[in-house]
């Protein structure tokens, strides 16, 4: 893999990890939302990666075939079709009859751990461009 190749491989991963970060920033500002425009509780999303495939961003093909380790594609973004938890609050504007309300599907715990892994990948992408850049300028300190 060219020293490009390797920067683009991991700008790829930088990208989907800063929107998957959107997203569970989105998760967790509606952590308590019991109301949305489609009606009923909000949905946890969750991004849905894919490996790149023999054509670029810009959809021309490329004259050799990405194979692993060539970079990621968001391939986009779904809703989790988990249970909503039900909760008893008669006083809520949103409770049923009962007083049962139906709450979103995000765990806020489960949401921050998927933040702390989506920020270390992230930085292990950080790394591996640097990694590479040394890796370029000691082959150019080989030449002098």
């Amino acid at each position: 893999m060219s020293m490009f190749g390797a920067i683009d491989a991991a700008g790829s991963g930088m990208t989907a990890e800063r929107l998957r970060l959107d997203v569970i920033s989105n998760n967790l500002a509606n952590a308590n939302t019991t109301r949305t425009n489609k009606g009923g509780p909000f949905r946890r999303q969750v991004v849905v990666y894919r490996p790149r495939d023999e054509y670029n961003d810009f959809g021309r093909m490329l004259t050799e075939k990405l194979e692993a380790g060539k970079g990621v594609r968001v391939v986009g973004i779904v809703e989790d079709n988990s249970p909503s938890p039900v909760v008893y609050d008669p006083y809520h504007p949103d409770a049923d009859v009962q007083g049962y309300v139906r709450m979103p599907n995000i765990n806020v715990v489960a949401e921050m751990v998927d933040m702390i892994t989506a920020s270390r990948s992230y930085e292990a992408n950080v790394a591996s461009i640097a990694a590479s850049k040394a890796m370029a300028a000691k082959a150019l300190e080989i030449g002098r």
